[in-house]
């Protein structure tokens, strides 16, 4: 299913819903299409509209102040595009620079995306302590971006480049 970006009336992203979820919201007039897909439309027996792929709320809403996007496996593998940290193949699991057994814990600056291979060669160790070099220094997006790089990277290209999310720092 594909995701649409959520905006607050001051432009500000909030979230992400389902194209579905989407469509009722601008049907029942509390959301406007900013930006939609290129050929995909929407059609109903009385309507017809283009797919959103960005729409922006007619209201504002207050959000509490979020300073830190929460951590989680799958938003590594997004932040760092699936990509592995030490041989930039494709990424399917999560390491800790710092392992657990070590004292390192489940956060944004201590977790890389992996490929299986990699993983198991550094296992319980430091990379220096592997002899293996990061590719990317790892990061923490803030809450913005993390919505952002939810979307994928065709929905990031389809953005306009004032929405355009933060891109990981090389190592």
């Amino acid at each position: 299913m594909r995701e649409t970006l959520v905006l607050n009336a001051s432009f500000e992203p909030l979230s992400t819903v389902t194209s579905r979820r989407a469509v009722v919201l601008v049907l029942q007039d509390k959301a406007v299409v900013e930006q939609a897909h290129p050929r995909l439309r929407v059609r109903a027996a009385e309507v017809e509209l283009p797919l959103p792929r960005v729409i922006r709320l007619s209201r504002y809403v207050r959000v509490p102040f979020r300073r830190r996007a929460p951590w989680s496996r799958r938003g590594v593998l997004i932040r760092d595009r699936h990509r592995c940290a030490y041989c930039g193949g494709r990424a399917t699991t999560v390491d800790h620079v710092v392992p657990r057994a070590h004292g390192g814990g489940d956060t944004w600056l201590n977790t890389v995306a992996s490929c299986a291979e990699d993983n198991h060669r550094k296992a319980d160790r430091t990379p220096e302590q592997a002899g293996m070099r990061l590719l990317n220094a790892p990061f923490e997006p803030t809450p913005a971006d993390a919505l952002l790089l939810a979307l994928g990277p065709a929905g990031r290209e389809e953005l306009p480049e004032w929405l355009a999310p933060s891109t990981p720092r090389a190592a």
